[in-house]
């Protein structure tokens, strides 16, 4: 891989080389600027709404053949979609035919179609829409699908999906639900289930919404449940009632999500024998969950008296998989089996559960007449994880006592190949994109193209070749996703680059740090975009709030300023400061990543209570994204370290010591640590 020495200006760099490639000539730096003027005033036209500004941009592009004149011509638009006539998409779909913005537009086309309830030319119009992606449009297809005749229980199922699958309550699949409900296609118990699936989601809009098809008298119910559940639970009278019993279990749910144990203590005394069985197994698995969550041992007891009442198939894969690790925190390897069957088909290919399931079989053929069987189930299950290049096909390898080898190097891209990446027109409007700081549009944009730039998603060699031409220039977040899309040859250089590495690690020395694992850090914070900054204010390579900087900065004696936050060195010297800050406090590297994404207070509580071994620890993270980005930044760390030395490190010795509540002879946590 091509590395640019220090001070090299990649920013001017990359607007020649991609003015050049989509316009054929090199263009000079003055007039890239002018032209990246034109199309960023046009996004902030958008954004601000400006229609008329936006149409004399259009024309201005079109008179310049400006580059990007697709998206401008797409936000010029989208703009006025509501009033856009289905001649006036056509002729956009003949501009920019094969394009994202085609495929973009045609997205919004069929949601404004919806809305105007214009079946008829939704028909036409749903075929050729590729990404497939909009699940408010997934909703508005089943109402297609049944306008069309299709069979009812085929219909009943993937409606049942859509609806499930929503988020939070949208105009699309507000309307199909109230189409297929009226028509009998969907039910009082799939409004029932969808209102306590979206409740248990902390989303109650879509709850609402979905009650509403059911009568004003039951909105006013979960309003007032809403609003105080312990008090509408003390209240509530038994009843035989459909929407009583509901209301009550909604209000069992939410109490849950606030007091798990207030909610437990109202079962036990009054409402778990009264319930319906399926009803009380829900609430009872609500209260598992929000218990798991907290990290309470209670949680296992709470899930066995779920499972007492009802059949666990019926909960939802979110409830399961607290279950499954309520019961490795309690070492309870049966119930981690038996979680692990219940889940969905697709929750039980995922990495952790086929990792976790492999552990459980071998522990529970210990004690089994079918030892033998189980034993071969967990190899297989090992056997196929140990291949993978991840957090759970580290610690597959190493429970089958393999070494974790890095793959072969594939060979060297051709000059057709890098050629053909370098005049991919999706990918160089991408490019420009990203240049200009429309990075949003510009990630879009090249991931549509890797997927549907041509006849079908891009083979290893080109998904290789468009890695590298964002490698070159220092895309680096482009050059890493791109990589890890290939499946057959696999580039360590493009998935885990290493640039400033002299700086990095010199820094790192000087710190008192492992390199590798500020390298596993930076991979996960920053994909090495210098300005990053993210939507709570954190900046730079490694992602430092302002507080922590500051904070930082007079531990190790440095005069801070607000403007050094995003120079490059100063970032990685306050980020690497903090780091070893925060594993010394902590204890180990775990907790350390952990506190370095969700604030040190919070590992300190998590870490109270039984002794577990770390990969334990972490799986029962209750934030899902401080738990899949300590299992990244560890993994990322044990192949730099590879990279970096030549060896192939254990992830397990990363993994020690085991983590559980802080010695007594342990010195106290620093109480002034950001």
């Amino acid at each position: 891989m091509r590395f640019f020495p220090k001070g090299f200006d990649y920013r001017r760099a990359l607007c020649v080389v991609v003015a050049a490639l989509l316009t054929g000539c090199a263009w000079g730096p003055l007039r890239a600027q002018q032209v990246a003027d034109l199309a960023v005033q046009a996004r902030d036209a958008y954004a601000r709404k400006d229609a008329a500004r936006l149409q004399s941009l259009l024309r201005e592009a079109r008179a310049q053949n400006h580059p990007l004149t697709p998206w401008i011509d797409y936000w010029a638009l989208n703009l006025r979609l509501s009033e856009a006539s289905a001649g006036e998409l056509a002729e956009f779909y003949a501009r920019w035919g094969g394009t994202y913005v085609e495929d973009r537009l045609r997205n919004d086309w069929l949601l404004e179609l919806g809305r105007r309830g214009d079946w008829a030319q939704m028909a036409v119009e749903l075929p050729k829409f590729r990404m497939r992606d909009d699940r408010e449009l997934h909703c508005y297809e089943q109402i297609l699908r049944h306008r069309d005749g299709h069979a009812l229980e085929a219909l009943r199922q993937a409606a049942r999906a859509a609806w499930y699958a929503q988020r939070d309550a949208d105009v699309g699949c507000a309307a199909m639900a109230s189409q297929l409900y009226a028509a009998g296609v969907l039910t009082a118990d799939d409004v029932w289930r969808k209102a306590r699936l979206a409740l248990e989601q902390n989303r109650p809009r879509a709850a609402r919404q979905a009650l509403e098809l059911l009568g004003a008298s039951v909105v006013i119910n979960f309003n007032e449940l809403l609003e105080n559940p312990a008090r509408y639970v003390v209240r509530a009278g038994r009843t035989d009632r459909r929407e009583a019993t509901e209301l009550t279990a909604l209000a069992l749910i939410r109490l849950a999500a606030n007091d798990p144990q207030l909610a437990a203590t109202q079962m036990r005394d009054r409402w778990a024998a009264w319930l319906p069985d399926e009803l009380a197994s829900w609430v009872w698995a609500s209260i598992g969950r929000q218990a798991a969550l907290r990290l309470m041992p209670e949680a296992v007891e709470y899930y066995q008296y779920a499972a007492r009442k009802a059949d666990v198939g019926s909960w939802s894969d979110e409830m399961l998989v607290w279950k499954v690790r309520a019961a490795l925190r309690a070492g309870r390897w049966s119930q981690v089996l038996q979680g692990i069957e219940a889940l969905s088909g697709a929750e039980q290919r995922e990495p952790a559960w086929m990792y976790w399931k492999a552990r459980a079989l071998r522990e529970v053929a210990r004690e089994s007449a079918q030892a033998e069987s189980l034993r071969a189930q967990a190899q297989a299950l090992l056997e196929t994880l140990a291949g993978q290049y991840h957090f759970y096909g580290q610690l597959a390898a190493e429970a089958l006592d393999r070494p974790h080898l890095l793959p072969p190097a594939p060979a060297p891209l051709t000059a057709e190949e890098r050629a053909r990446a370098q005049a991919n027109p999706g990918l160089q409007r991408a490019l420009r994109l990203i240049e200009l700081g429309l990075r949003n549009e510009g990630v879009r944009e090249w991931n549509w193209t890797l997927s549907f730039g041509g006849p079908g998603r891009m083979g290893d060699r080109d998904l290789l070749a468009a890695a590298q031409l964002a490698c070159d220039l220092q895309v680096w977040d482009r050059c890493i996703n791109t990589s890890e899309r290939t499946q057959a040859e696999v580039s360590f250089e493009q998935r885990f680059p290493m640039p400033f590495r002299r700086e990095v690690v010199l820094k790192a020395r000087e710190v008192g740090v492992d390199p590798a694992v500020v390298y596993g850090l930076i991979r996960q914070e920053s994909r090495f975009i210098l300005d990053a900054r993210s939507h709570v204010g954190a900046s730079g390579l490694m992602q430092l709030m302002p507080a922590t900087a500051r904070w930082t900065a007079r531990q190790i004696g440095l005069k801070y300023q607000p403007s050094m936050l995003n120079d490059r060195e100063i970032n990685l010297l306050l980020g690497m400061s903090y780091l070893k800050l925060v594993i010394e406090d902590q204890g180990s590297l775990a907790l350390g990543a952990a506190a370095y994404n969700a604030g040190p207070g919070r590992p300190r509580r998590w870490r109270e209570g039984p002794v577990l071994e770390a990969a334990v620890w972490i799986e029962n993270i209750p934030f899902n994204e401080t738990r899949d980005y300590v299992k990244k930044v560890l993994s990322n760390a044990t192949y730099y370290d590879t990279l970096l030395h030549g060896r192939v490190p254990r992830l397990r010795d990363r993994l020690e010591p085991r983590i559980g509540p802080r010695a007594p002879d342990a010195p106290a946590p620093r109480a002034d640590l950001p």
